[in-house]
Parts: C-alpha cells; sequence; structure tokens
C-alpha cells in the first residue's frame, strides 16, 4: 500500500525550490479543469487537469538579483502579464497532478537560479603553438610534395 500523501493545503507554507529557499504557496494559484483526451465517462466528469500560475517579478520569495534573474532566465514563459503557468494532466488524480506542476515549477525555478560560472580567458602555452605550426606545417609539405610529383 502506498504512503499517504500530504494535502497540499495543510503542508508547509513554502514550495521548497533549494534549501533555504522557496516559493510561499499563498503566491501560487492553482485551477482545475476537466482533461482532454481518452477517458470514456470519467473524462467528462472529472477535473483532474491542474493549472498553476505564478507572478515571479511580485513574488517575495527572492532577493531582487535572484528576482530578476528567475523573470530573465524564465521570460520564454511569461505571458504578456509576466505570469509563468505549469499545467499537468498526466494522471486521473487532480492531487498526484497538482504535485507533479508544483515540482515542475520548482524545478523551473531552480534551474533559473543556477549561476553559470564566468569563464576564464586562457592562452595556449607555448608548446601547444609549436605543436600547432609543427602539424600546418606539415600538412603543407604534404600537400606541397603532391603537387611536385604529379600522381598521374
Amino acid at each position: 500500500m502506498p504512503a499517504p500523501r500530504p494535502d497540499p493545503a495543510t503542508s508547509a507554507a513554502l514550495l521548497p525550490v533549494r534549501p533555504g529557499v522557496g516559493i510561499p504557496r499563498h503566491e501560487i494559484t492553482f485551477r482545475a479543469t476537466r482533461s482532454g483526451g481518452p477517458g470514456g465517462q470519467h473524462v467528462n466528469k472529472t477535473a483532474s487537469r491542474v493549472e498553476l500560475t505564478w507572478h515571479p517579478a511580485s513574488s517575495a520569495a527572492f532577493s531582487d538579483a535572484a528576482r530578476a534573474r528567475v523573470v530573465t532566465q524564465l521570460a520564454h514563459r511569461l505571458d504578456g502579464q509576466g505570469v509563468l503557468r505549469v499545467v499537468s494532466d498526466r494522471t486521473r488524480s487532480q492531487l498526484q497532478n497538482r504535485e507533479d506542476a508544483e515540482s515542475r515549477l520548482a524545478e523551473l525555478v531552480r534551474r533559473a537560479l543556477v549561476v553559470p560560472k564566468a569563464r576564464k580567458a586562457t592562452r595556449p602555452s607555448r608548446a601547444a603553438k609549436a605543436r600547432r605550426v609543427e602539424a600546418k606545417r606539415r600538412h603543407s609539405a604534404k600537400k606541397a610534395d603532391r603537387r611536385r610529383r604529379g600522381d598521374d
């Protein structure tokens, strides 16, 4: 028998994104609608598809820099009002779809918060330059040799 799932309404006030960082659940809006596709009578009477919306620009969850990073990284996913929408209809259970949508939102924000390492400019070593020049010289000599011999 599977372990009972905690009710999202009574669970923690934050949706964990990474250790020490979470989105306040009161900023997230849920809407349940009927899911499309096959399913017989069941699909016609249950609202199992979950649509989650969140406005990252007005969120109190992050510092100004982190909020700006999230907004710029997720800009292609935001609508005209700056709202991020995540939809889940993978299962026939509204609760499982809600949990799936929440985990996908957390993963999107987690990825958006990652700051890539700055590239350090490096120079090729003297030996590497010598190897490159030597390889060019050999290649050039091979081509010149073909021109002189003339393989007819």
